[in-house]
């Protein structure tokens, strides 16, 4: 039984969503469950997959992964979920850069396979790292939901629910990139690069265990919009309460709106 217990549990339509005290709770509570999806998927066929998302939202979930006893890194394979097209790998912004420095470096999983921010054939990267999830089925996506409501970098327009590849690259919203910026990634708009390679929803719905970590008050018109509102393209994050294997977790202030 996991050990952080909830304020509050509620359900939207199939999507249960948990709201904690605090954002540490949060992220230890996503932790505890995200290690029994590993390490049953270990009992089971000696190997777990799983996509991790990046970006300050995750800090605390990452953090209490990294810690948890229990975990065999040395069977789970990593993949993530987005990256900005062109960026050097060195930049700090750089997400897989993020995952080594808060997680992979002390973990020292079996494998990570970043997306590539680089490539010298965009359309074949994306071709290439599609392959490469469907020849490892994740047991488990650990995501968040974006200021806009997007998850990885499917904004509106671009979030298509029934999008016929798993991996593509999109044009960033505005929104995205000010989300960036107020992050402390880059140290303006004009820094951050305009376009991405993102795996696309029907990627990200695909993994047998999807937890969502959405902290924070910056998060809270996308969590109550994400919830209430029809689900929709335009807000992404709203294809969760349709799919009957994902969990939100909340902290006070990222609930505040409901």
């Amino acid at each position: 039984m996991n050990e952080i217990q909830p304020l509050k549990t509620t359900q939207y339509d199939r999507l249960p969503v948990a709201v904690y005290a605090s954002n540490q709770d949060m992220g230890r509570a996503a932790a505890l469950d995200a290690r029994d999806i590993i390490s049953r998927a270990i009992a089971e066929k000696g190997e777990a997959n799983v996509i991790l998302a990046t970006g300050n939202s995750q800090l605390t979930f990452l953090a209490a992964l990294r810690d948890l006893p229990g975990i065999d890194w040395s069977k789970v394979s990593v993949f993530h979920m987005d990256e900005y097209l062109g960026l050097d790998p060195s930049h700090p912004a750089s997400f897989p850069l993020f995952l080594r420095r808060h997680i992979l470096d002390a973990v020292k999983p079996k494998a990570f396979y970043p997306v590539p921010s680089q490539p010298e054939n965009v359309e074949a990267a994306c071709r290439e790292y599609e392959n490469l999830l469907r020849a490892h089925p994740a047991d488990m996506v650990a995501l968040g939901w974006g200021e806009n409501g997007h998850i990885a970098f499917n904004d509106p327009p671009y979030a298509l629910f029934n999008n016929p590849v798993w991996v593509k690259v999109i044009e960033l919203a505005e929104a995205s990139r000010r989300q960036q910026v107020g992050e402390g990634h880059f140290g303006s708009l004009a820094e951050v690069p305009t376009h991405a390679i993102t795996l696309t929803i029907p990627a990200l719905l695909a993994p047998k265990h999807i937890l969502c970590i959405v902290p924070e008050a910056r998060k809270a018109d996308a969590v109550r919009a994400c919830l209430t509102e029809p689900v929709s393209e335009d807000r992404p994050g709203s294809i969760l309460r349709q799919v009957g294997h994902a969990r939100v977790y909340l902290d006070v202030e990222s609930a505040g709106k409901l």
